[in-house]
């Protein structure tokens, strides 16, 4: 049976406004259960490079069911993959009674700052 990996997303909060009404965030980490970390196809690279000027790491597998935005989103991803990542473009997704298997959306992800 395949089973993924428990990841964590970094969710930014509102938590005010500075002294120019600018919104002040702070983050808020969750974990993803069952998400599976794999490499992107050569066409994903060349794609996302023409398109977006950014480099794909890993192309992660998201459980059928998670609401979570996973549009310009961090994450840190668990060992052998350990690091900071963050989502590139938007989300693709299937319709969830029309996917057999536990995984109905793609995420690309490119490395983020450091180790995590």
């Amino acid at each position: 049976m395949i089973k993924g990996k428990t990841i964590t997303i970094i969710k930014k909060i509102q938590t005010g406004t500075d002294w120019t009404n600018a919104p002040i965030y702070e983050d808020s980490e969750e974990t993803v259960d069952n998400v599976l970390i794999g490499e992107p196809s050569s066409d994903d690279v060349i794609n996302t490079l023409n398109l977006h000027g950014k480099h794909v790491a890993y192309i992660l597998a998201i459980p059928k069911g998670d609401e979570h935005d996973w549009t310009d989103t961090e994450v840190i991803l668990p060992p052998p993959f350990a690091g900071r990542y963050r989502t590139i473009g938007e989300p693709t997704a299937g319709i969830e009674e029309n996917i057999p298997l536990c995984w109905n959306k793609k995420v690309k992800v490119e490395r983020y700052g450091g180790e995590a």
